[in-house]
């Protein structure tokens, strides 16, 4: 029997069980069934460092992903940090933060980090790590409630 796509998609968001091993699966009967592939979640692809990017577009990309994080704790953290302080960062500090924000593939990791609630780990712990925290103790009582406009 073929599902028209709407149809699946309705069907697996009211039907989707916890996702096991990166695949979607949902209930039918009881029994737990495979999503059909076109409502499967994509898989994020592995970090890539871009290598002979030019500043400006690596700032500007930066600045993006900065903003859209899927939590709003850390869109809202790395979006007021990157736009104070990316225009002024080194080639290298700019390397630093990429990796930082693109390469835990969880985004509460680095949240934690900031916070101080768990350590961070030596790959991460860096100069712009460091100046994260700083920035997430937020020393001067800034309102940061709002995520800058972008350029």
């Amino acid at each position: 029997m073929a599902l028209s796509l709407r149809c699946a998609q309705r069907l697996f968001s009211r039907t989707v069980a916890p996702r096991v091993t990166g695949h979607a699966f949902y209930r039918e009967k009881g029994d737990m069934h495979p999503a059909p592939p076109e409502i499967q979640e994509p898989t994020i692809p592995p970090y890539e460092e871009k290598v002979g990017e030019p500043l400006h577009l690596k700032r500007a990309r930066l600045q993006y992903q900065s903003r859209k994080r899927g939590m709003l704790e850390n869109g809202l953290i790395l979006s007021t940090f990157a736009h104070r302080y990316l225009s002024s960062m080194t080639e290298q500090q700019l390397s630093l933060y990429d990796r930082l924000i693109n390469l835990p593939s969880n985004d509460w990791e680095i949240y934690y980090w900031a916070i101080g609630v768990q350590p961070t780990p030596q790959e991460f712990d860096n100069e712009v790590m460091t100046m994260l925290k700083e920035f997430v103790k937020n020393s001067n009582k800034e309102d940061r409630t709002i995520q800058p406009n972008l350029h």
